[in-house]
């Protein structure tokens, strides 16, 4: 059954961020055939929200959502000059031993609506640092500095560490072995007004710390 209940992190008369659960879509689907978040903020604030930035629908996280027009131009300006930070967490199969390192590979966006990795692609870049070793899986922090579509997924699976769960990428004879893509947006920081900046940092959700116990 889908999940409609989302916790508020931070709200303002300007912004509202949330951390969204997995299995929930960001946007207004353009079927309407379920339910979304910016929906439902809409409905339960009665307003209008304006999407500032998207999770993936198996992501969880945080997110944020703009109440008025102003505010939607004041951060997207800052997420199209990249002066936003965000940090994901992220479960990968496999053992890797860098303590950190970046991915700089470019991404192209197929018919199928499948992202690849193409030298005609768009300049990607995922820095990475190692959290924890299991027996055959490794616990990441992700920092992308660019925001492609599906970045993070197909950058791990590009070096042969594709993200726990996702079905997309990666063998799913294996994947649907695991409930739930093991991708979270942990934090993000950006200017809440000129001279204002916050961080805002969303807890994991209990079926991501719990497939975590299991690996111990």
């Amino acid at each position: 059954m889908l999940n409609y209940n989302f916790q508020i992190i931070y709200e303002d008369s300007n912004l509202i961020a949330i951390n969204k659960p997995e299995g929930l879509a960001s946007i207004h689907d353009k079927n309407g055939q379920e339910k979304d978040l910016q929906t439902l903020l809409q409905e339960k604030l009665k307003i209008k929200i304006f999407v500032l930035h998207r999770l993936d629908k198996e992501v969880s996280g945080i997110i944020l959502y703009a109440k008025n027009s102003s505010t939607h131009k004041f951060i997207s300006k800052q997420f199209e000059n990249r002066s936003i930070n965000k940090t994901y967490l992220a479960l990968v199969h496999g053992i890797i031993k860098e303590k950190s390192g970046l991915i700089n590979k470019p991404i192209k966006e197929y018919g199928s609506g499948r992202m690849g990795i193409n030298q005609n692609g768009k300049e990607s870049k995922t820095y990475y640092r190692l959290l924890k070793n299991y027996s055959n899986h490794t616990l990441l922090e992700l920092n992308p500095t660019t925001g492609r579509r599906h970045q993070l997924r197909v950058h791990l699976y590009s070096i042969d560490h594709p993200i726990v769960g996702d079905l997309r990428y990666g063998e799913k004879d294996i994947q649907k072995n695991f409930p739930r893509l093991m991708l979270h947006a942990k934090s993000i920081s950006f200017n809440l007004t000129p001279t204002k900046k916050i961080f805002l940092e969303a807890n994991l959700p209990e079926n991501f710390t719990t497939l975590l116990k299991s690996l111990e």
